[in-house]
C-alpha cells in the first residue's frame, strides 16, 4: 500500500503546544501508512527538526515569517505545489496565511485541505488585529475543519462545521514520579520543604508572564520558603528576568529553558499556575493535572474543556489574589486524583485512530 504523505503548514517545530501535539501524533501514528512532513516559515532549525527526520520526516523551510516577503512568498508556495504533486492532503495550523496556502494548494489539485485552529483569541495588539482579519478567510478555502476545542472551533470557523480534536497526549507517561521528584528537586538544588510554582509556556505576551510574576512577587511575601519554575523561551524572555530583578525576587525564579524531560518536571513541582491570555485549551494544563498537580488558570480566557479533575481551578484574570488560593491549597494527595470523563478525550491512540480514518479516506 502507498504511504499518504500529509503535510503540515506550521511557523516552526518550536517546543510549544502545537508543535508537542503534531509530535504526539508523528510517534504514535501508523508511519507505514501515513507519513507527516512540514512546511515551515524560519530557516532556523528548531527543537523537533532533527526528531521529525528520524521518524522519516521532511521540512521544508520558508522565510516569509523572517522577511515578510508576501510576494515571494506566494512565488514559493506556486512552486512547492506545482512541484509536489504527491501532497493530496494540505493540513494548516496557520490561520493568518491559510488562506494563501489553501488557496494554492487548491489551484494545484490538492482535494483534501484542512484548517485547524489551535486559539480562541488573538492578541490585543496591531499584529493581533491583522491576524483576526485575515483568519476569516481560509474557512473559504478548505474542505475540513479541525479544532482543539468548541472555543477555539467558533472562533476560527463561526457557524461553519468544524470537529473537535482534543489535544491528545501519552497519558501515563504523566503520571506523578516520587523518584524523579526527589532527583529533579536535588539537581535543581530544592529542599523537599520548599514549595515550588512551576509553568510551562513560551515567554510571549499570550502566556501572560507578567501576571505570574506578579502572583508569585505577592505569594512569596507570606510563603518564604518558595520558589517559581519556568521552562521555555520567547521573545520576552529578557524582560521577564528584568522585572524579576527589579522585584529583587531573581534569586527564587529559576529559568530552565526549553526542556525535554517536562513530564518529570511536573512531578518536582507543588503547584502550576496558567494565567494565559487566551488559549485553544493549553495543553500542559492536561500534562499537569495528569501528574497530580493543583492547577490555576484563567476563567474565560482558557476552555473549560481543559477541566479533566479536580485539581483544575479556574480564577477570574483580574483577581489580584490568586497568591492566597495557591496558597490555601499548598498539601494535597498528588496520587489519588478524581477525573472526569473528559480524561478519556485525550488519550493519544484514540485520537491517532481517529486521524488515521480521516487521512486514509481523503487520499
Amino acid at each position: 500500500m502507498e504511504t499518504i504523505k500529509v503535510l503540515h503548514v506550521v511557523p516552526n517545530m518550536q517546543a510549544g503546544g502545537l508543535e508537542t501535539l503534531l509530535m504526539n501524533i508523528m510517534r504514535n501514528i501508523n508511519r507505514d501508512k501515513i507519513q507527516f512532513d512540514f512546511l515551515v516559515h524560519y530557516k532556523e532549525r528548531k527543537f523537533y527538526d532533527d526528531e521529525i527526520e528520524q521518524l522519516g520526516g521532511k521540512i521544508y523551510c520558508f522565510s516569509v515569517r523572517e522577511d515578510s516577503n508576501f510576494l515571494k512568498y506566494i512565488w514559493q508556495l506556486n512552486k512547492f505545489f506545482k512541484t509536489h504533486k504527491e501532497y493530496k492532503i494540505v493540513h494548516c495550523h496557520m490561520p493568518s496565511v491559510g488562506f494563501l496556502v489553501l488557496l494554492i494548494a487548491k489551484i494545484h489539485g490538492v482535494k483534501v485541505r484542512v484548517a485547524h485552529s489551535h486559539n480562541n483569541s488573538c492578541e490585543n495588539t496591531l499584529k493581533g488585529r491583522i491576524k483576526r482579519f485575515l483568519i476569516q478567510f481560509e474557512k473559504y478555502l478548505s474542505t475540513d475543519n479541525f479544532a482543539c476545542s468548541n472555543d477555539a472551533g467558533k472562533f476560527l470557523f463561526g457557524n461553519r462545521k468544524f470537529t473537535v480534536l482534543p489535544n491528545a497526549i501519552d497519558l501515563d507517561r504523566f503520571k506523578f514520579n516520587g523518584a524523579k521528584r526527589k532527583q529533579i528537586r536535588n539537581e535543581l538544588g530544592i529542599d523537599d520543604d520548599t514549595m515550588v510554582i512551576g509553568h510551562v509556556g513560551r515567554f510571549c505576551e499570550q502566556k501572560n508572564h507578567n501576571k505570574l510574576i506578579d502572583i508569585f512577587y505577592n505569594y512569596q511575601k507570606t510563603n518564604e520558603n518558595s520558589v517559581l519554575v519556568l521552562v521555555g523561551e520567547g521573545e520576552l524572555l529578557e524582560s521577564i528576568k528584568e522585572k524579576c530583578r527589579n522585584l529583587n525576587i531573581d534569586n527564587k525564579v529559576k529559568f530552565l529553558g526549553i526542556r525535554k524531560d517536562t513530564d518529570f518536571l511536573y512531578s518536582a513541582f507543588d503547584a502550576f499556575v496558567f494565567p494565559s491570555l487566551f488559549e485553544g485549551l493549553g495543553i500542559v494544563l492536561i500534562e499537569a493535572q495528569m501528574s497530580g498537580l493543583k492547577c490555576y488558570t484563567t476563567d474565560v480566557f482558557v476552555s473549560k474543556e481543559a477541566l479533566i479533575s479536580d485539581r483544575l481551578t479556574y480564577l477570574k484574570q483580574d483577581d489580584k489574589r490568586w497568591d492566597t488560593k495557591i496558597a490555601k491549597d499548598n498539601k494535597y494527595d498528588r496520587i489519588n486524583v478524581k477525573f472526569n470523563d473528559n480524561k478519556n478525550n485525550y488519550d493519544i491512540k484514540t485520537l491517532c485512530q481517529r486521524l488515521e480514518r480521516f487521512y486514509l479516506k481523503g487520499k
